[in-house]
């Protein structure tokens, strides 16, 4: 269980390929669907790629009712954090609202695990009284099949207006950290905050445990050498300086 590591994009996280074309090497690398469409969301971060003993753990949690582990994927989710410390602002309360679960199902389970995560993720806060969990300000007003199996597509449709701000006055004029344990496509992350910002959170950052990432192959590094319109993109083997595009 490793942080993820080599090039990413600075807004969703995904893992970035030596296909990828960058505009300048000044800007922030991002992927194709981050060039194409703005996400709801200013950044997402997450600790690991989605798999082995990082998979399984998060299984124990949320399957097999191993409370316990909720620790050890706090302290994971508490590093992601730091990432977006930095572009937090100075002096202001972060909201910390964890994506919810169906009554129904948090009935069921007896607990939400994202809210779990979180607890323990701020639990190691070097800023104490910075973040401050919201855990109610979210609700699923509708159960939503399970998102395995469905195409990005179909995963943005089933959860579409599934989620509701049930406590406007907890996120209003306020940045809002959307935690999870997992983001696959973004659909859910996306939705939540969509519907914050529309209850008038003025900005939403996302971090969660784990994240799927696209295969390793031709993963690039980002290395800008002193030529403003040059960068190296490096996929394993050594692969010839790419002139960024002028404009």
């Amino acid at each position: 269980m490793h942080p993820i590591t080599g090039g990413i994009c600075t807004i969703c996280g995904e893992r970035l390929f030596s296909s990828y074309v960058l505009s300048a090497p000044e800007s922030e690398p991002r992927c194709g669907l981050c060039r194409r469409i703005e996400p709801a969301f200013a950044r997402a971060v997450a600790y690991g790629s989605y798999e082995g003993g990082l998979r399984e753990l998060i299984h124990l949690l949320k399957y097999g009712g191993v409370r316990p582990a909720a620790d050890v994927l706090g302290r994971m989710l508490a590093e992601a954090i730091a990432g977006l410390e930095p572009d937090f602002p100075d002096g202001s309360i972060i909201a910390v609202v964890p994506v919810p679960l169906y009554r129904g199902k948090h009935r069921h389970r007896e607990f939400n695990q994202a809210e779990l995560i979180a607890r323990a993720a701020m639990k190691l806060n070097p800023a104490p009284g910075r973040l401050r969990l919201c855990a109610g300000a979210l609700e699923r007003k509708r159960e939503t099949a399970s998102q395995t199996g469905l195409t990005s597509h179909q995963r943005r449709e089933n959860v579409r207006g599934a989620f509701g701000v049930a406590q406007p006055e907890a996120v209003k004029s306020r940045q809002v950290l959307l935690v999870d344990d997992v983001y696959t496509t973004g659909a859910t992350v996306s939705e939540c905050a969509r519907v914050l910002r529309r209850a008038g959170a003025t900005k939403v950052w996302v971090a969660t445990v784990a994240r799927t990432l696209k295969a390793a192959g031709h993963q690039v590094e980002i290395q800008h050498s002193g030529d403003a319109d040059m960068e190296k993109v490096s996929a394993g083997p050594e692969v010839p300086l790419a002139r960024a595009a002028a404009s």
